[in-house]
């Protein structure tokens, strides 16, 4: 069984650490910083035998020279000048073996040019899907280097996975992500039921993360550009690209 630890780092990152139940060795996704990635190797005694990386930003890539120092280990990543580090570049569609599970490769540029995802189905247990600064809980990363629309059509593909997957995401953002979504749609019961649930995790230190992509498409505004209540707030807008533009324009200014 797929066994997936979150490691908190800086003042919101979550680094994921991922194992069989019955193995010491270890993976890691993003690790932005390798102090606390070291620390969770030696308090587990635990090997690293994999780095996974989903694009380039400083937070997600920063620790993995130090760990490489340590550790000679692939080192997964996209086609990016900006990591050098990575070993095996993936595109879309590729797969290859972590944690005797086998993971596909998803290419979601938006946030970033290079972003790509991972999304594993476990022999055991959910699907699993690593998805960087893409999709959060409750929303979506910011658009950085590509279109909206280009976000857009990234998200769904993300949100055409299998409802019950699993969503790491790599940032505790949810309860603003979801003051935002209120403000959306503030008569929606599902979504108040679910801002409540997250609340009482925050004040007991629990992560609200993962989600998953059931729960994302009945409650995350940007993955319901078409439902007639996130609609009713763009009447201008006839696309459902126009309008996660005009959302996530909204959510810069929120």
């Amino acid at each position: 069984m797929l066994k997936i630890h979150p490691i908190k780092a800086f003042s919101d990152n979550y680094l994921w650490m991922f194992k069989q139940a019955d193995s010491d060795k270890a993976c890691v996704v993003d690790p932005g910083d390798a102090a606390p990635v070291l620390a969770r190797l030696e308090q587990d005694a635990l090997h690293l035998s994999a780095i996974l990386l989903t694009h380039h930003h400083p937070d997600h890539i920063g620790g993995v020279s130090e760990l490489l120092r340590h550790f000679d280990v692939p080192v997964y990543g996209p086609e990016s000048a900006a990591i050098p580090a990575v070993t095996h570049t993936l595109h879309e569609g590729d797969s290859f073996v972590a944690a005797d599970t086998g993971f596909k490769v998803l290419e979601i540029p938006g946030h970033t040019m290079d972003h790509i995802a991972y999304y594993a189905e476990p022999e055991s247990g959910a699907p699993v899907l690593f998805c960087g600064d893409t999709l959060f809980a409750g929303g979506c990363g910011r658009v950085f280097e590509g279109t909206p629309e280009m976000m857009y059509h990234s998200l769904q593909k993300l949100a055409a996975l299998k409802p019950e997957t699993q969503v790491f995401c790599a940032h505790e953002y949810t309860l603003s992500n979801l003051a935002f979504a209120e403000a959306v749609t503030p008569d929606d019961e599902v979504l108040q039921a679910r801002v409540k649930s997250e609340k009482e995790k925050r004040e007991k230190d629990i992560p609200t993360v993962p989600s998953s992509i059931e729960v994302e498409l009945l409650t995350n505004p940007f993955l319901r550009c078409s439902d007639q209540t996130v609609l009713a707030k763009f009447p201008e807008q006839e696309q459902p690209a126009q309008v996660f533009a005009a959302l996530r324009e909204w959510k810069d200014r929120f």
